[in-house]
């Protein structure tokens, strides 16, 4: 007998994976067993604190379970109000408005639950929040179809806040439960060097990121964006914009997490650990979301580059390749941060030059902390 927290591997996992479904928790139809990833196993040990044979008997009965809520969703058709598992998986409970259904429920392995409103009703209600007013909405933190409670809840901060907007959504108020919670949802897109973000309908590349004081962002390239400009995944704000002359930006990112990584080869994250400037000569690497990670040399400091737009200086310039949509991204050396692309000539398919913007310039211009692990 495995104890807690030890993990499966090989041949015992498939034993026991075999076991489990051949010694199902409730009869339901036929489906196959395909092995389990190790990993998978190890987090649900982990995370829901089991040992290794429940990790496995949990999965096999997750699996049944969903086959025959398919079956039951079916044959019950208007009558069908949710399904849900018990705390361990061990039992599947199905809700009908038709208790004469309850017996063709049992033969699927699962328990009826009898009640008064259909999945389609408690969808129709939660489709009415949706379309509330957008200030309505603004004070509650989520809202949902509670199949075990054959209800809608609606969480808030505030209990009056979750009410108005169940009263701007015009909604039968005996079929929604307001509560309050201390959840505060926010998109959760960690900021790494080289990934991509949108502005509008243009796609430019996180350069590094920084704070200013408290408030997270990154660096970019300034032609990517005016002052004011607002980004998308992550979704944030140009703080500041300099283009041409320089072509450096900051973007304001309030509710995402700053990392001091960049995205390098294969993408493995590399760590920024500094952002002391890199002698011509020395080896380079760039990221960016069209090029992925491209290396070279640089070749010259304090370069002046005229692009169509105007002249931009103190640049510097290497044989790393880029390509449109790569703006933006990261310069490294080893652990330092060197730079945000600017532009170049070439491409990488046939080989070509990029400029970079030093960051220690846009640090400086704009009062930033470079984030370093």
């Amino acid at each position: 007998m495995l104890r807690r927290g030890t993990f499966l591997a090989g041949a015992t996992t498939v034993a026991l994976y075999l076991a489990a479904t051949v010694a199902p928790a409730f009869a339901a139809p036929a489906v196959s067993a395909p092995k389990p990833p190790n990993a998978m196993l190890e987090a649900l040990q982990r995370d829901l604190g089991l040992t290794a044979e429940q990790a496995v008997q949990r999965l096999a009965n997750e699996q049944r379970a969903a086959a025959s809520e398919a079956a039951l969703t079916q044959q019950l058709g208007a009558s069908y109000a949710g399904a849900w598992l018990n705390g361990d998986a061990s039992q599947l409970s199905v809700a009908t408005t038709d208790a004469t259904e309850a017996a063709a429920i049992r033969a699927k392995g699962a328990q009826p639950v009898i009640v008064s409103r259909s999945i389609a009703d408690l969808n129709a209600v939660k489709d009415k929040l949706d379309q509330a007013p957008a200030e309505a909405k603004a004070g509650a933190a989520l809202w949902y179809v509670d199949v075990a409670t054959n209800s809608v809840s609606v969480l808030a901060s505030d209990q009056a806040a979750g009410e108005a907007l169940v009263a701007a959504a015009g909604v039968d108020k005996n079929v929604v439960k307001v509560a309050h919670t201390t959840e505060q949802p926010q998109a959760y897109i960690n900021i790494i060097g080289g990934n991509a973000y949108y502005i509008g309908g243009s796609r430019c590349s996180i350069g590094f990121s920084v704070r200013r004081g408290t408030t997270p962002g990154f660096v970019t390239a300034g032609h990517c964006g005016r002052t004011g400009a607002t980004t998308s995944n992550p979704s944030g704000t140009f703080q500041g914009s300099s283009f041409p002359g320089n072509d450096y930006a900051w973007v304001a990112t309030p509710g995402h997490t700053v990392t001091p990584y960049v995205r390098g080869s294969g993408g493995a994250n590399v760590t920024v650990r500094g952002s002391t400037q890199a002698s011509v000569g020395a080896s380079i690497c760039r990221s960016g979301s069209t090029t992925g990670w491209r290396c070279g040399v640089i070749q010259q400091h304090n370069a002046s580059v005229t692009y169509p737009q105007g002249t931009v200086s103190g640049l510097t310039r290497t044989s790393a390749c880029a390509q449109p949509g790569d703006s933006g991204g990261s310069f490294i050396s080893g652990s330092q941060a060197q730079g945000v692309t600017s532009g170049g000539s070439g491409n990488c398919t046939s080989g070509g030059t990029t400029y970079h913007q030093p960051v220690n310039e846009i640090l400086s211009a704009y009062g930033l902390t470079l984030v370093t692990g």
